[in-house]
């Protein structure tokens, strides 16, 4: 029997074949099943998260007379300990808020030690070394950026005090939480985890095994170190015991051990910077959609995807049977290629790396994305290549494939008129694998991310051209997050938040959700449940028993190579209805939405 067949039922979903195939790419996260979502509405104020636990603590905060920044930093917390596989206080985030005036990008993106260079990630010989090796070390750990980027938001649009937010997650480590069965799950499926002590120890039984799920899981180590940042701020985190603790732990790695010092983390400072925002139409209403910059590629390709597509035939085509039609999903997979080839030859920290003319709207400029849709036509573009945006040819070499890892989304709004969309991430499941604690009598600790292994590992091509993307001290590697507000373009009024966590597959879920919503006129709910696919640049991945046969064979037939597998996202959608707030979670993870 197919053990999928009751939730795909749940959801009205059709079967194809076994739920249980392999899936076709590396996913950033294991799938761990599917439950049906009943889509949300509330008059006021609402909160969208990953795990129920962390969406009633930023619900609580809410109600609490906090703002939309506040719930962010209870929610964060919360997700630290319960959500440790995809976020968490040692790693970084992307914070998109909007007041009711003013938009701002908050950076706090994961920065490389001042220690490394271009060969971090190349063995003795020259060569990359392989992926798994280089996560599960020493030398894939950032300088963690998530709590310092909070307390820069928290000083300018928080209203409850910074100690008063940190109540929820120190009262569950403290008193422990239940192990849910997405968590049960991937504690299941991984095996590197289990080498680090720590880790060990607290993850799973003496037997190897991972603690039930429902087990009730204490971390006081945990709840001591948010309680000393709670007390003393995010400097408790960035000096003294606790960073003595994350540089120890990165440096006395048994076999990669990383360059991460003191100062690195004294040192760090997250950047405020200017949304990257475009113009869309949807339904003969002007918008703006409005994103993250670089060192994120996020915006910039779904502008592109979006904006090629509105250049298509297929701009305005309608679901067929409840499913994207097959001559769309054609030419949402060429502006796909398309947007991946310019996000590799031109993407990277922007205070290292300069844009095309000058300015990154210059990818979305309308007569450049005129040419660049020429190339979109009824069969598969053979090659797809980086534009020349401007006229002007880059001296940057194009970034090889590598896998890109998960994350975790955030999407609040609240009673004061303030609307806020999160991306936070530790990078691959679990991070670098790498627990730390200050006290290794004290059960718990948090997970350090494996965050440089988003940089090329090969620094520079054949010829010696140096890739945009390449690992350099102080540097920020660049991210396929996209924590997304969308505006009234006349009023300037919060529409819509959403994003996603799935590696580079964020940029395609995101996207979807939008067209979904914008497009196709959907529920935030029933945007998130439409199939999920895409494309690196490479085959065309459909999300496994989501398409019927006859679409396969069309793609085939236009020349795509498609192939089937699970892919995971967790898309969080936050909707103004008439005089309410609509919601939707992932049925893919356990994330729901809760509010007044």
């Amino acid at each position: 029997m197919n053990a999928c067949k009751p939730l795909f039922a749940a959801l009205g979903l059709a079967l194809l074949g076994a739920c249980t195939a392999p899936p076709a790419v590396q996913q950033p996260e294991a799938a761990s099943g599917l439950t049906a979502k009943p889509g949300w509405r509330f008059p006021r104020q609402a909160v969208a998260a990953a795990n129920p636990l962390a969406t009633e603590a930023g619900a609580q905060i809410l109600r609490a007379g906090g703002s939309a920044v506040d719930a962010a930093i209870a929610v964060q917390m919360v997700l630290t300990l319960v959500e440790p596989q995809s976020s968490g206080i040692g790693g970084g985030a992307f914070l998109l808020h909007h007041d009711g005036r003013q938009l701002q990008a908050f950076d706090g993106r994961e920065t490389a030690p001042m220690a490394v260079d271009e060969k971090l990630f190349l063995s003795a010989q020259g060569e990359p070394l392989p992926f798994p090796v280089a996560v599960n070390s020493g030398r894939s750990v950032g300088v963690p950026g998530a709590v310092m980027m909070l307390a820069l938001a928290h000083r300018q649009h928080g209203k409850l005090p910074w100690a008063r937010l940190f109540d929820p997650a120190i009262r569950l480590a403290e008193q422990g939480f239940a192990i849910s069965p997405r968590l049960h799950t991937l504690l299941a499926t991984d095996t590197a985890l289990k080498t680090d002590p720590v880790a060990s120890a607290y993850f799973y039984r003496e037997d190897g095994r991972p603690h039930p799920a429902g087990h009730l899981l204490r971390n006081p180590e945990l709840a001591q170190v948010l309680r000393n940042i709670a007390a003393f701020g995010p400097m408790a985190l960035h000096q003294g015991p606790v960073a003595r603790a994350i540089v120890n732990k990165v440096r006395q790695h048994p076999t990669l051990p990383g360059t991460l010092s003191l100062d690195d983390l004294k040192n760090y400072q997250p950047r405020e910077r200017e949304a990257l925002c475009f113009d869309h139409t949807a339904a003969q209403r002007a918008l703006r959609i409005c994103g993250f910059p670089p060192p994120s590629s996020g915006a910039l390709a779904i502008g592109q995807i979006l904006g090629l597509l509105a250049r298509t035939p297929q701009a305005t085509a309608p679901l067929s049977d409840g499913l994207p039609p097959v001559d769309w999903l054609h030419s949402h997979t060429e502006a796909s290629r398309l947007a991946f080839a310019d996000r590799a030859q031109y993407v990277a920290d922007p205070d290292f790396v300069a844009p095309p003319t000058g300015h990154w709207g210059s990818l979305l400029d309308a007569r450049y994305l005129d040419e660049r849709a020429r190339l979109i036509t009824p069969a598969r573009m053979p090659q797809a290549s980086a534009g020349v945006p401007g006229g002007l040819h880059s001296g940057w070499a194009r970034m090889p494939d590598q896998p890109e890892h998960g994350t975790s989304h955030i999407s609040i709004v609240d009673g004061f008129g303030n609307a806020l969309a999160m991306t936070t991430t530790i990078e691959s499941a679990f991070g670098s694998r790498l627990m730390v604690t200050t006290d290794p009598t004290r059960p718990g600790g948090f997970l350090l991310n494996n965050e440089l292994t988003d940089f090329s590992f090969t620094p520079r091509d054949a010829q010696g051209r140096p890739i945009a993307n390449r690992v350099e001290p102080g540097k920020r590697p660049r991210s396929s997050m996209s924590p997304t507000l969308v505006l009234d373009k006349a009023t300037g009024e919060v529409l819509m938040s959403t994003g996603s966590p799935g590696g580079a597959f964020i940029i395609h879920y995101t996207a979807k959700v939008l067209h979904g919503v914008l497009q196709w006129g959907l529920s935030p709910q029933a945007a998130v449940d439409l199939p999920n696919f895409g494309t690196l640049g490479g085959p065309l991945v459909l999300e496994q028993e989501r398409f019927p046969a006859s679409t396969v064979s069309n793609l085939q037939q236009r020349g795509h190579t498609v192939q089937q597998g699970e892919l995971t996202s967790g898309a969080q959608a936050l909707v103004r209805g008439r005089g309410v707030w609509l919601g939707g979670a992932d049925p893919r993870r356990e994330g729901i939405v809760a509010g007044d």
